[in-house]
């Protein structure tokens, strides 16, 4: 059970980063073509929200299973085979999401390690990336939690 609240709570945190940058895009604008003035660093401070945004919702929609996903193989296959490939995409999952977590982990450090910044306001990037990563690192620890759970009533 306290599982599902995490993934509710991660699920509405990902809301309220969407209301943020749809906020920040709209008053962004309003302020360049009403008033000829923009915020300071909104470019740069909605995409890594927005990356942020989309890497939690990654890590749930790839431990609820609510990707994207090619039913032909899945439809034709008995139950047997149907729990093999359910325990096959598990593994790809897990392994894939352990990979972007590596490679996002590389990239923070990189970024931390090279000092760079946002152009207005002098923002350090690297904690952004570091949230970011997390989703990813989340992502792989759910994909692993969906790996050893059973496969029965699942798709």
């Amino acid at each position: 059970m306290g599982g599902f609240r995490l993934i509710g709570a991660i699920e509405r945190a990902a809301g309220a980063l969407l209301a943020l940058v749809t906020a920040l895009t709209f008053v962004s604008v309003v302020l360049r073509y009403v008033f000829n003035w923009s915020i300071p660093d909104s470019y740069d401070l909605g995409r890594n929200l927005l990356g942020i945004l989309i890497f939690w919702g990654i890590a749930v929609t790839g431990y609820r299973g609510e990707h994207i996903t090619v039913d032909l193989l899945w439809n034709a296959a008995p139950a047997p085979a149907r729990r093999l490939l359910a325990r096959f995409d598990d593994a790809v999952l897990a392994f894939a999401m352990a990979a972007l977590a590596w490679t996002m982990a590389m990239k923070t450090l990189d970024t931390k390690t090279s000092g760079e910044a946002s152009y207005d306001l002098n923002l350090p990037l690297w904690p952004f990336q570091a949230v970011a990563w997390l989703g990813f690192a989340s992502g792989f620890l759910l994909a692993l939690v969906r790996l050893f759970q059973p496969t029965q009533g699942r798709k």
